[in-house]
């Protein structure tokens, strides 16, 4: 027994050890590329984390931070908002799905860059074309996520509320929204790291401020350390972003209803 305590523990820990490893070997890999290329080119990761904290010392780090997040909140709230409503009508209303599923389907297929500049026309410049095209990458993962899961209700649990004389308030309160709510979650998580691809790109076309407008300033003066500096802080928002949002799907797996 004594002997076995050991070996599970290091079992335990093995996952660690494999995240630690390779981010050491990710850190040197950097570090020994970047010394060896032109500075134009590519810098190590010292020069990088120099220029991070010249950004966040003189305020433009911060500045561009609270920009982006800002449009990146607003617009992942309504995509979370608007695509569970749509997702649990279209699944519960065969009229209103067989009306608009295809112009959904067709939409997704767009490019959503593409659309950007059909925006910048229509409602120019500003917060709220940013926040359109963050919900637009968000949007359709929560849409689709949940209308599979609200289609994919048991008849017999529907049964059961029928038989029991529930109202249809009382059925989607008690069977179709705890039902969706695991896939509703997948697709929370799914939107996070779109929404984030989204809110860059906007900021690529509509956007005087915040990191995207930060990296095209960069990238004109040929400052690689800047641009390698705002390029790490956008990966580790999305890493954040997405252990908060498998963790939260985690948490709501376990109401998943297997059949």
């Amino acid at each position: 027994m004594t002997a076995r305590r050991p070996l599970t523990a290091l079992r335990s820990w093995r996952p660690f050890l494999g995240y630690a490893a390779g981010l050491v070997a990710g850190v040197a890999a950097w570090q020994l590329i970047g010394l060896n290329s032109a500075s134009f080119v590519f810098v190590p990761l010292t020069t990088t984390l120099s220029s991070l904290g010249r950004l966040i010392s003189g305020g433009t780090m911060p500045g561009a931070l609270a920009s982006s997040f800002s449009v990146y909140a607003a617009g992942e709230a309504l995509a979370i908002v608007a695509g569970a409503a749509v997702g649990l009508l279209l699944a519960r209303r065969p009229l209103l799905r067989t009306a608009f599923e295809p112009y959904l389907t067709a939409l997704y297929a767009i490019p959503m860059v593409a659309l950007i500049p059909f925006l910048l026309a229509l409602v120019g410049l500003g917060f709220w074309p940013k926040v359109i095209v963050v919900w637009l990458f968000a949007f359709f993962p929560v849409e689709f996520s949940t209308q599979r899961g609200a289609q994919s209700i048991s008849p017999e649990l529907l049964d059961v509320a029928r038989s029991y004389r529930t109202s249809e308030r009382q059925t989607w309160r008690h069977v179709v929204i705890p039902y969706t709510l695991p896939y509703l979650m997948t697709g929370v998580r799914q939107a996070l790291a779109r929404g984030l691809v989204g809110m860059i790109a906007a900021e690529f076309f509509l956007s005087a401020g915040g990191l995207g407008s930060l990296l095209i300033t960069q990238s004109e003066q040929f400052d690689t350390g800047g641009m390698l500096a705002t390029t790490l802080v956008i990966t580790l928002a999305g890493v954040i972003l997405m252990a908060a949002g498998r963790a939260v799907e985690r948490r709501f797996a376990r109401w998943r209803v297997t059949s």
